[in-house]
């Protein structure tokens, strides 16, 4: 066995060629024109693209052959739609549009089924709030959102919340370059009544120092156990704010703590 030699699809991925970017647009310009060999060499000379995409849902626990051969659509999806008189590079173009064929692909499959209203309705929400973003430069909030659709406020956000990828429990939620707390650490037995009184004093003195709105963010995130979608709409912030404030309020209790 060769030394780094991966297989996947049945291609060893520690042979695969890559190409220069003079080699890459002379290959697109001969695909342009409708030549079928060079788009098979384009094709081949792009597939690290694909496998860095792929990596990204590794401990997804998903058939890694499935998200590799999906991954190769996105790339060939990316080749027919690219634009050579664009001063882009392809692999620039190309992995945003392989890494979207996959979460599409992970979420038509995921074992949770979503009706296909609501996906419909999350899709619409998606595309109208990357086009408020155009048209205000700014994140809008989910009553917005709800208002420019035409659909009630909770309708919106079921939607958005539907068609949001599982979370490990290993995922990673905060670090600063010490300990990482993941999602497994906020999962809490309220069977457990056995507490560290010391540690709900500084705890309590760690949080008496954050502003109200902090306070108010950490203890529906943490203790209701409430989305950042649900809290921007609660607050009426948008859910980037939420997600800020929230980093900094969690900052500011591990420096106190």
């Amino acid at each position: 066995m060769h030394q780094n030699k991966v297989e996947i699809c049945g291609v060893d991925t520690s042979k695969l060629k890559v190409l220069k970017e003079k080699e890459k647009q002379e290959l697109l310009i001969k695909t342009k024109n409708g030549d079928r060999d060079a788009r098979e060499k384009l094709i081949n000379g792009n597939l690290r693209l694909v496998l860095a995409a792929v990596q990204r849902f590794s401990n997804r626990g998903e058939n890694m052959d499935d998200i590799f051969q999906v991954g190769c659509i996105g790339l060939m999806k990316a080749i027919d739609n690219f634009d050579v008189n664009q001063n882009v590079r392809l692999s620039t173009y190309a992995f945003p549009m392989i890494v979207g064929e996959i979460r599409r692909f992970l979420r038509d499959n995921n074992a949770v089924r979503v009706s296909r209203s609501m996906k419909d309705a999350a899709y619409r929400a998606m595309q109208m709030r990357e086009q408020m973003i155009a048209e205000t430069q700014r994140e809008p909030t989910v009553e917005q959102l709800a208002e420019r659709l035409g659909l009630p406020r909770e309708e919106v956000v079921l939607a958005l919340e539907s068609v949001v990828d599982p979370v490990s429990l290993y995922e990673p939620v905060y670090s600063d370059g010490g300990d990482t707390i993941f999602v497994m650490d906020q999962v809490r037995d309220k069977t457990d009544t056995d507490e560290n009184w010391l540690d709900e004093i500084l705890l309590r003195d760690a949080m008496a120092k954050l502003s109200d709105r902090e306070k108010r963010i950490l203890s529906m995130r943490f203790f209701e156990g409430k989305t950042q979608v649900e809290v921007s709409a609660e607050i009426g912030i948008s859910q980037a704010q939420v997600s800020r404030l929230e980093k900094g309020a969690i900052s500011k209790v591990k420096k106190y703590l």
